[in-house]
C-alpha cells in the first residue's frame, strides 16, 4: 500500500514562485535520467533543446485558462439612498446545467440560500440554490459563456502565489499554445515555451501535437490517503483530435519518443490508451477521474517535461510513477538545494 506520508518533503516559502520571471524559457531546467540515476542542472531551460532528438514527438495541453474568478456584490443596506456592497470571491467551478454552476464562494457563512449577490457590473444577478460543505450552488438569471467571464472575472491564479492577479498574469499565466476556454488552472509546463523556443524545436524536426484537458480546481486540492485506496480524483473533460491519436499511435510503432509536455497532458494520454478506441477516426471526447499512482505502469510516453510540484500532492504521484520515488525525491532535494523555484511559475525539469 502506498502511504501518501512518504511522498512529503519540506519546503521553505521563499522557494515558492509567486512572479514569473521575465523571460518564459529562461528559468532553470533539471535533466533527470532515469536509468541512469544522473541528475544535472541546466543554467536555462531554452538549452532543453540539447536534449531532445530530431524523431521526438512533443504532445501538449492547449487549453485556456477562463478568467472563472469572479468578485460578486451582496447589498447588506442603504445609506442616504444609496446601496452599500459587500464584496465575496467567487471561484465558478463546473456548469451543472443552463440554469446552475457550482462556485467556490468566500465569506459563505455570511450568506443564506435564497440570497442574491450580482455581478461587478451588476447585469448578471446570481441567486444561491444550495450551500454545501465545499462549495456552493447559484444560479444566474442569464446564461454563463466565455464573453461574460472575460469581461467580469479574473484569472484564477493559484491560492499558494498569495496575490490577485495581475495584468501581468494575463499574458504569462497562459502558455503560447492557449486555445481553447475551459480551465480554471494553467498546465504550467507549456509556461516555459517561448515561441521562438518552439520555432528552434520545430527546426529540428520536432512535431507538436495537442491534446484538450480542462483542468478543474482538483487540482490544488490536498489528497488524502483514502483518495489513494480509492484510485479515483476530480473528474476533468478530455479531447483527442485525430491527429494526435495518428501522431501517439505512429511514434508508439516507429519507436519515436513521445515527449508529454506537463502531467495534464499525460492524464489526458493515459485517459486515452484506457477508455478510448484506438482504431478510431473521430480522435476521443470523454472525461476522466483516474489517479495514477506509483502502482500503475505509464507506457504512453518515453519523456516527461514537468514544474516542481507541491508535497503531497496527486501531480507528484504521478510523476513518481514515471520515474521512481527515490529518483524523484532526490531530485526535489537536489532542486531546493539549489535554490530553484516551484510550483507554477517556477522551474521546470525533463524527465527521460
Amino acid at each position: 500500500m502506498i502511504d501518501l506520508q512518504d511522498f512529503d518533503f519540506q519546503l521553505d516559502e521563499s522557494r515558492i514562485a509567486r512572479y514569473p520571471i521575465e523571460r518564459r524559457d529562461e528559468s532553470k531546467l533539471m535533466v533527470v535520467e532515469r536509468k541512469t540515476g544522473r541528475i544535472s542542472i541546466e543554467k536555462h531551460f531554452k538549452n532543453i533543446i540539447s536534449y531532445l532528438k530530431p524523431s521526438d514527438q512533443i504532445f501538449y495541453n492547449e487549453t485556456r485558462v477562463s478568467k472563472r474568478r469572479v468578485y460578486l456584490n451582496f447589498a447588506i443596506h442603504r445609506k442616504k439612498d444609496e446601496l452599500h456592497f459587500r464584496k465575496h470571491e467567487a471561484l465558478f467551478i463546473e456548469k451543472l446545467d443552463q440554469d446552475s454552476w457550482v462556485c467556490l464562494l468566500k465569506n459563505a457563512k455570511k450568506l443564506k440560500v435564497g440570497d442574491y449577490l450580482t455581478s461587478p457590473s451588476q447585469k448578471v444577478v446570481f441567486q444561491i440554490l444550495e450551500k454545501r460543505e465545499r462549495d456552493c450552488i447559484l444560479s444566474p438569471n442569464l446564461p454563463l459563456n466565455e464573453d461574460f467571464f472575460e469581461a467580469e472575472g479574473n484569472l484564477p491564479i493559484p491560492p499558494y502565489m498569495k496575490r490577485e492577479a495581475s495584468q501581468l498574469d494575463d499574458s504569462r499565466y497562459q502558455s503560447i499554445f492557449a486555445k481553447t476556454s475551459g480551465s480554471i488552472a494553467a498546465p504550467t509546463a507549456s509556461l516555459h515555451i517561448s515561441e521562438e523556443l518552439k520555432q528552434k524545436i520545430e527546426t529540428k524536426g520536432i512535431q507538436f501535437s495537442p491534446v484538450v484537458l480542462d483542468i478543474g480546481y482538483g487540482t490544488f486540492q490536498p489528497i488524502s490517503q483514502e483518495d489513494i485506496v480509492k484510485k479515483k480524483l476530480h473528474k476533468e473533460n478530455v479531447f483527442i483530435p485525430q491527429s494526435t491519436l495518428d501522431q501517439w499511435k505512429l511514434a508508439s510503432s516507429s519507436g519515436s519518443r513521445r515527449i508529454c509536455l506537463g502531467t495534464t497532458t499525460l492524464r489526458a494520454l493515459e485517459s486515452m490508451k484506457r477508455f478510448a478506441d484506438l482504431n478510431s477516426e473521430n480522435g476521443w471526447t470523454g472525461s476522466t477521474d483516474i489517479f495514477i499512482t506509483p502502482n500503475d505502469t505509464i507506457d504512453t510516453i518515453d519523456g516527461l517535461i514537468t514544474n516542481f510540484h507541491l508535497p503531497k500532492s496527486s501531480l507528484l504521484l504521478l510523476v513518481s510513477a514515471f520515474a521512481n520515488r527515490e529518483l524523484v525525491l532526490e531530485a526535489y532535494q537536489k532542486a531546493i538545494e539549489n535554490e530553484f523555484r516551484f510550483y507554477s511559475y517556477g522551474d521546470a525539469m525533463i524527465i527521460v
